[in-house]
This record gives C-alpha cells, sequence and structure tokens, in this order.
C-alpha cells in the first residue's frame, strides 16, 4: 500500500492526540476511570470529557456512570468497534512509519 493511500485511511476521529492517547490506554486496559485518564493524559476535565464524548459517539468507547457513594464515578472501556479501530488504526501506522527511509 503506498504512503499516500495509507495517510489517506487513517481514521481521523483516533488520530487526533488527545483521543489517540485515551484509545491506547484503554486499548492496553480492561477498563479505567476518568480521574486515572485524566492522571494518565494530562488532560482536564472539559477537555477529556469532550473527547470520550466524541469517542462514544463513535461507539469506539463504553461509559459507565455510577455512583460511589455519593460521589460520581465514570469508568470507560473500549468497545468491539473501537478495539478493532485501534488494531487497524495502529497496523496502518505502523505499516507508514515501516516504509520510511532511515
Amino acid at each position: 500500500m503506498s504512503e499516500k493511500h495509507v495517510l489517506n485511511d487513517l481514521d481521523r476521529l483516533i488520530h487526533e492526540p488527545a483521543r489517540l492517547m485515551i484509545m491506547a490506554l484503554l486499548y492496553v486496559l480492561d477498563s479505567a476511570d476518568f480521574i486515572f485518564l485524566m492522571a494518565q493524559t494530562g488532560m482536564t476535565w472539559g477537555n477529556l470529557s469532550a473527547h470520550m464524548s466524541k469517542l462514544e459517539k463513535a461507539e469506539y468507547i463504553y461509559v459507565v456512570k455510577t455512583f460511589k457513594g455519593k460521589r460520581p464515578h465514570t469508568m470507560l472501556s473500549l468497545t468491539d468497534d473501537g478495539r478493532k479501530a485501534f488494531r487497524t488504526y495502529r497496523e496502518q501506522m505502523l505499516e507508514l512509519l515501516s516504509d520510511l527511509p532511515e
């Protein structure tokens, strides 16, 4: 596959750096809570929430909101489609990078 073709086929939703961080973390974890993701990504509450909403709308992540005592608790995990989309994105990036001259 040509470099240009790989670039054109990249999932732009995942390719955005903040969402890429979220997807990569969730790919290696069964699930993670909102506070953990904030700490790992360095995003603010509002920024993480906005990116989370875009990924949820695309059905790449599940979001489960519950309460721990009186405090809200939000857990995120990849859907099967999200896991597949990230795997495809990863393979495309590996292919693209392997084609670059050293």
